[in-house]
């Protein structure tokens, strides 16, 4: 046994220098993905990220429609075609969620299976670096002038119930979603916002990258937490105050980078958001975006809220 023993750092050393020997192949299926699917009622966004790990494996993540990123344990790479499968999360059935796409260049072609067998074509192009870059700040604008929904326009999904109550900009209860009007690149954006017990809802950034308003007592993991990039960057610390509070998020946005303050506490400094998230509008990540407050989840209610968009270089 002790001779067995020492003789195995040996055979792993072997094992894996002749592993490393073999050409690796995985380099075109590798990278962020951003990706279309074409339904019966339009193109829905998603997401996708494929990773090496170790000599031969490929693993990644993956962001449905709706829901937030989720781990992908295997996938398979073979003749340009790339193949995984994930549990279901909010989708409806109890199948997996199966992915098969060929790999062409910079584009991804190909079919999910949903966990209730229906099957949909998608498409896919690498996701833009934007990479955060020195900018020059403009002019703040208020975007909600207090007293009606000048600027606004209520989303497609649901029965708008945004009203302005006492020159507060107050979703009444769960309905549609609310955009700007104006859409942004970079940008700094200050907002105040308040929830109810056990409210959710959340601020859309680009209306791509939703950062998180959740009521704490929720229980959540803390990437879909109040002060996260919702399945992506948990917040570093805990700001949030009670339900029934007013709080404050300070933003910035560069590029895919993002400093958060909640409450006057930095718990998200300088970080990268890897791409969009469940519940995106679209998935162009390198065109400027809409603001949009989350109102499909219940009431919420929100008031000075100024943008600071970067100059035009």
């Amino acid at each position: 046994m002790k001779r067995s023993l020492a003789l195995f750092p040996t055979a792993f050393l072997l094992i894996a220098r002749l592993s490393a020997q073999q050409p690796d192949t995985r380099g075109p299926a590798t990278g962020r993905w951003d990706l279309k699917i074409t339904a019966s009622d339009g193109v829905l966004p998603s997401w996708l990220e494929v990773q090496k790990s170790g000599n031969n494996a490929l693993v990644g993540r993956f962001v449905a429609v709706v829901g937030s990123a989720r781990p992908i344990s295997q996938i398979i790479f073979e003749r340009d075609t790339l193949r995984f499968s994930i549990p279901p999360q909010w989708e409806q059935g109890n199948q997996d969620l199966s992915v098969e796409a060929a790999v062409a260049g910079d584009k991804l072609t190909g079919t999910i299976t949903f966990p209730n067998g229906a099957r949909l074509p998608f498409t896919g192009v690498r996701a833009p670096a934007l990479d955060a870059k020195p900018v020059q700040w403009g002019k703040p604008v208020t975007l909600f002038n207090g007293r009606d929904l000048t600027g606004w326009h209520a989303l497609p999904g649901g029965e708008n119930a945004w009203q302005v109550v006492n020159g507060v900009l107050t979703n009444t209860k769960s309905g549609a979603n609310l955009a700007t009007d104006g859409k942004y690149g970079d940008f700094k954006l200050h907002i105040e916002f308040r929830y109810p017990a056990r409210g959710n809802s959340g601020i859309y950034l680009r209306g791509r990258h939703e950062l998180q308003i959740e009521d704490p007592v929720l229980g959540v993991v803390a990437s879909e937490a109040l002060g996260a990039i919702y399945g992506f960057i948990p917040p570093n610390e805990s700001a949030g105050k009670s339900a029934g509070e007013w709080q404050t998020y300070d933003i910035t946005l560069v590029g895919r980078q993002v400093t958060v303050a909640l409450n006057g506490r930095e718990v998200i400094s300088r970080r990268n958001i890897p791409g969009i998230t469940g519940g995106a509008l679209d998935s162009d990540e390198g065109t400027p975006g809409v603001i949009f407050l989350q109102g499909d989840h219940g009431p919420v209610e929100f008031r000075n809220i100024v943008i600071t968009p970067a100059q035009s270089r």
